[in-house]
């Protein structure tokens, strides 16, 4: 991982990055048939939790989803037997 960060820092992909605390830090706030309500970690659905996140600025979708891929990659070497995904989302605006 710090060979990747690494590189995005020096080719100027990277912009930040950063992880997470778990879930049972947190809460859930939504928004559901006019009422707001919450939910306080931790959360049952934990396959489907955000460990992390990186913020990359790339010329293109396909750009962002080869460096998904590496990203995948490196947990496929280093954490034999990890699932998990990596979205690919463009921020708005």
């Amino acid at each position: 991982m710090a060979e990747f960060e690494q590189e995005g820092r020096r080719n100027g992909t990277l912009v930040e990055l950063g992880g997470l605390l778990p879930s049972a830090a947190g809460a859930i706030v939504s928004l559901a048939d006019g009422r707001i309500s919450h939910v306080d970690g931790p959360f049952a659905e934990s396959k489907e939790l955000v460990g992390g996140y990186a913020i990359i600025e790339v010329r293109s979708r396909d750009e962002a989803v080869e460096l998904g891929r590496r990203l995948m990659a490196i947990h496929l070497e280093h954490a034999p037997g990890w699932e998990g995904s990596c979205e690919i989302r463009q921020i708005a605006g």
